[in-house]
């Protein structure tokens, strides 16, 4: 216990995280979590300039349904990133075709900005992969026993 009253992790004075925290450190880390972030900035940030004043307008391109379809599918695929990782590899791959598609629908895809949000976004999250669950030291040195000669 540190001087605060608040628990510490031993030896380092540290504070111990919250079991709030804890819940939200493991969700995160059980989820693409930032390349969804990035692509849902990225969506918004295309969507908020198809939204854009005339004079503000550099690229006109498909301003009817398409300008306003392609974000909100590529907002639609960060959420969908979050909340079912297990299907991220084709929401990745969507959320990337539609950013390249923004280009010739959306102002230039978000006066490049957007676009580039969204392609970091859904590389990082097609790249990410689950933390393995970490193994007991028993189950490992009786695996490593078992495959010595």
């Amino acid at each position: 216990m540190s001087d605060t009253g608040v628990p510490s992790v031993p030896g380092t004075g540290v504070p111990e995280p919250s079991a709030r925290a804890r819940r939200w450190r493991r969700w995160r880390h059980s989820r693409p979590f930032w390349g969804g972030l990035l692509v849902l900035l990225g969506g918004i940030e295309i969507l908020m300039t198809v939204w854009a004043p005339l004079g503000v307008v550099l690229h006109v391109g498909m301003q009817s349904f398409i300008g306003y379809m392609v974000p909100v599918v590529i907002i639609l695929c960060a959420l969908l990133l979050w909340f079912n990782p297990e299907q991220r590899i084709f929401y990745s791959l969507i959320s990337i075709v539609c950013a390249l598609t923004s280009w010739l629908t959306s102002n230039m895809g978000g006066f490049v900005i957007g676009l580039l949000l969204t392609l970091t976004g859904g590389a990082l999250a097609f790249a990410w992969t689950a933390e393995a669950p970490a193994a007991n030291d028993d189950e490992v040195s009786a695996a490593a026993s078992e495959g010595s000669p």
